[in-house]
């Protein structure tokens, strides 16, 4: 029986020749349903007038039939989205400004239901995993009220550029591409906004930044479910959210919460990462001691029907790295990076099978009674 996953699989070996990146993922794969031999699937293909949209649907139909037999059926259109490519559209004579979120393939929110449960830390560590691994990533620091990437990337004291059609250019580091208010604000002075002066903040990280084309665009989420969160869903268009929680049943009764939000607003939650799972001290590696509680984070996603994409043990190094503005994943040293590494992977998989096979997430409008 034909997987989806091997399905994904095979197109993988088909290149955009101008990107040099795979279909899957550039997220051209889209209604992707298989069903006793017969695939079918349509190609979302950015660039109608390129030479390679002419040929990618002659090379999807070899590529499947070398890989599941000549009897395989399939069924493969093509469609085209060639206004959010991000190019500038002419309106009136005039040059219009690209929408937020165009050029990024996925926007993923890692959120928490409650602070202290190592979000950002979970958040920077990944950003880097994902870069370290090939793509192209860009991590935004939307807590205005409490930015954490300058320290975790020691970067505390750099301040970013504007080009010269007034976008800001993000720093970057370890090969991501950061943004954070704690780059542009003075960090002895706290944030004292109101609702709106944050809806504007996290629009213009969004929107007048100059991203470029990125492959993972991560939000690091405030915890809870305020303004931010419903500001971000109905700027840009989510492809997932990630739920970073701890082992203990009040964290995880946030963690509950914070599902539930984003299943209202039509956002899919793609994992959940139990962060701070267990303890093993050095002298004893054989050792785990669960001081938070055992296995909740995984009795959640079983419970709610989504993914456990891993657990993170409660170490020193991790903290210390953080601190020091060197994410813990850079360390080929230290072996609880190949957690955060495995982790990606396990996040990359779970959003291109999701964007194969569920409609294109689209950006939500909350109304009011």
């Amino acid at each position: 029986m034909i997987q989806i996953a091997n399905v994904l699989d095979a197109l993988r070996n088909i290149v955009e020749p101008k990107s040099g990146k795979d279909i899957v993922r550039l997220g051209w794969v889209r209604a992707l349903a298989v069903d006793e031999g017969k695939i079918g699937f349509t190609l979302m293909i950015s660039d109608p007038t390129s030479a390679f949209a002419n040929e990618v649907q002659r090379a999807c139909e070899e590529a499947l039939k070398g890989a599941f037999g000549e009897q395989t059926q399939l069924d493969i259109a093509t469609d085209s989205e060639m206004i959010s490519l991000g190019m500038d559209l002419q309106v009136d004579g005039q040059t219009a400004s690209s929408e937020p979120g165009d050029g990024i393939t996925n926007i993923i929110a890692v959120a928490s239901g409650k602070g202290g449960v190592g979000k950002s830390t979970v958040a920077c560590n990944l950003a880097v995993a994902l870069a370290r691994a090939g793509y192209d990533v860009g991590l935004a620091d939307v807590d205005i009220y409490g930015p954490s990437i300058p320290t975790m990337f020691g970067l505390e004291d750099a301040k970013p550029r504007v080009s010269e059609d007034r976008k800001i250019i993000p720093l970057e580091k370890y090969g991501v591409k950061l943004l954070s208010m704690g780059f542009l604000v003075d960090p002895e002075k706290a944030v004292i906004w109101r609702g709106p002066m944050v809806t504007s903040a996290v629009r213009q990280f969004l929107g007048d930044t100059q991203w470029g084309e990125l492959d993972f665009l991560i939000l690091d989420l405030p915890p809870g479910t305020g303004d931010i969160q419903l500001t971000l869903v109905q700027t840009v268009p989510l492809n997932g959210a990630v739920i970073v929680s701890t082992p203990q049943r009040v964290a995880l009764a946030d963690a509950r919460r914070g599902v539930g939000m984003f299943d209202q607003v039509q956002v899919p939650v793609v994992g959940i990462i139990e962060n701070m799972s267990y303890f093993t001290p050095p002298e004893l590696p054989e050792n785990k001691y669960y001081l938070f509680g055992e296995g909740g984070a995984k009795a959640l996603a079983e419970e709610l029907d989504i993914p456990m994409l891993g657990e993170i043990p409660l170490e020193q190094v991790i903290r210390e790295n953080a601190d020091a503005g060197t994410p813990v994943v850079t360390d080929a040293n230290e072996a609880v990076g190949n957690v955060f590494t495995q982790i990606a992977t396990e996040l990359v998989s779970k959003v291109e099978t999701r964007n194969a096979i569920s409609p294109a997430t689209r950006k939500i409008e909350i109304m009011h009674n």
